[in-house]
């Protein structure tokens, strides 16, 4: 199993759908009242939590050839080989309609003060803030996009659909087109999540927590019902 399809099948929900709306889809109304579910605690349509939501670093130049990178929790795998996720105006955002490329890599427990820095200030108004961080970046040799070099697991990708809406941002679909991983997360040549140790946010509290052990084998546990 390749390294993308590994971390997503274990770490990520998807959160925005492949595309826009399917043209002539008509959804079904939303009801006038929503009655509580008996039995449990019942909190709305506000603030859902959908989980786990994966901590997803993305990785862009500016017109200038500055790296920036910045975390996103609402996206996920949306293909075999393609990831999406939603983005509010940010300085990726504009990069991503610049250079229609970018890398992606996952927070790590090891990693996860300066993930969440990168989440907190903008690049726009600290453009060194990778350097800040004390990490480094280097140009990937396939894209015009930057690779963090301490994230252990990078994607390289092409944007195929950019969905922009309005003032709110876009919804961004790419396309992978290489992986690699650091060897020292892979065991007998596949990516070890539990070497990677990546993060997940919940949404409740605003909190991150580490992917945690293997508690079945896909497409194998659940066979004892057949």
């Amino acid at each position: 199993m390749k390294a993308s399809h590994l971390l997503f099948a274990a770490a990520a929900i998807t959160l925005a759908s492949c595309g826009g709306t399917q043209s002539g889809f008509e959804p079904v109304a939303a009801p006038a009242k929503i009655q509580n579910v008996e039995g449990r605690v019942n909190f709305g349509s506000q603030h859902p939590v959908i989980t786990p939501a994966p901590c997803i670093m993305i990785a862009t130049y500016d017109a200038n050839q500055n790296p920036d990178v910045m975390m996103a929790a609402w996206g996920g795998q949306c293909g075999m080989n393609q990831i999406t996720f939603d983005l509010s105006p940010h300085k990726t955002t504009d990069n991503l309609r610049l250079k229609k490329v970018f890398t992606v890599s996952f927070a790590t427990a090891d990693d996860v003060a300066q993930s969440d820095y990168f989440g907190i200030v903008s690049a726009n108004d600290v453009p060194d803030k990778v350097k800040r961080a004390g990490f480094t970046a280097v140009k990937s040799p396939n894209i015009d996009a930057p690779i963090i070099e301490q994230y252990k697991l990078t994607l390289e990708c092409r944007v195929i659909e950019m969905e922009e809406k309005g003032n709110v941002g876009a919804r961004v679909v790419g396309e992978i087109i290489n992986s690699f991983a650091d060897e020292s997360i892979l065991t007998d040549g596949k990516v070890d999540i539990m070497k990677l140790r990546p993060i997940i946010f919940h949404s409740a509290d605003a909190s991150y927590h580490v992917v945690g052990d293997s508690v079945g084998q896909a497409w194998g546990t659940g066979k004892r019902f057949e």
